[in-house]
């Protein structure tokens, strides 16, 4: 049978200002180990900590501009557009222009904080 997730799962967040995560299937949200969909709101300023991830990222831009630091430079995602990362590549991800971003990530296997390797502090 089906199952509707009534509410989503809020993600702690480890970097500043903070940003609004809510997990609508995943480890959290569902028990899904395998993928996980996520919906976060960033706001303008907001720069994460670089990782090297052992899951594959798809990420979609719905609003606003997502930028991608990597090893062989940097990307903008625009609104309407998407970005995958592939398992083991570092990233760092930062949301600098007003209003910040809004996006949907989909990860294989699912997220989780164990498995992001966040850059030392």
């Amino acid at each position: 049978m089906p199952r509707i997730i009534d509410r989503p799962a809020r993600v702690l967040d480890n970097g500043a200002p903070p940003r609004q995560v809510v997990e609508f299937a995943g480890r959290s949200s569902s028990g899904h180990a395998y993928v996980s969909v996520s919906h976060t709101q960033s706001p303008q300023g907001r720069r994460e900590p670089g990782q090297r991830p052992d899951f594959e990222e798809i990420t979609v831009v719905l609003r606003g501009k997502l930028r991608v630091q990597y090893a062989g430079g940097v990307l903008e995602v625009h609104e309407g557009q998407a970005i995958i990362v592939s398992p083991g590549e570092w990233v760092r991800y930062s949301t600098p222009e007003p209003g910040g971003a809004e996006y949907v990530a989909i990860c294989v296997p699912a997220f989780s904080p164990e498995h992001a390797h966040p850059d030392a502090a």
